[in-house]
């Protein structure tokens, strides 16, 4: 009989909104695709909807699929603002370049104006999981 290996695990991906009176900032962890789509885009409508100039912290993403990418598309959409990726890794990029809204927005290696530093707080935490 062969041996089989499981499957590895689905890694949580979450999505934090926290708003500061000058901008607002999407903390993206883990794994972001279908499972998560939802969360994403109340968070980017809940983001648009207070007409800040929007940071996306995607340093801890470890997966990103069409669907997420989908949703933060809209952010160029409804925002006034061209929105600020924080230190995307490779996933993203690929998906920023290769959906050409990396044209659409900004692209830092650095989180030069901490939010965590500001009087900001998170106003909703989702976290999704398949």
């Amino acid at each position: 009989m062969a041996d089989y290996s499981p499957l590895p695990e689905h890694e949580l991906g979450t999505v934090a909104l926290i708003l500061t009176k000058t901008h607002v900032r999407l903390a993206l962890a883990g794994e972001l695709d279908l499972a998560t789509k939802a969360e994403l885009l109340e968070a980017v409508r809940e983001a648009a909807r207070h007409d800040r100039p929007v940071e996306v912290d995607a340093r801890h993403v470890t997966f990103m699929d069409s669907s997420a990418i989908a949703a933060l598309s809209r952010l160029v959409q409804l925002t006034d603002h061209r929105p600020i990726f924080i230190s995307p890794p490779d996933v993203v990029r690929f998906l920023l370049d290769v959906t050409r809204i990396g044209e659409l927005v900004d692209i830092v290696d650095h989180d030069g104006a901490s939010l965590a530093t500001t009087a900001g707080e998170p106003t909703s935490v989702s976290t999704a999981s398949s």
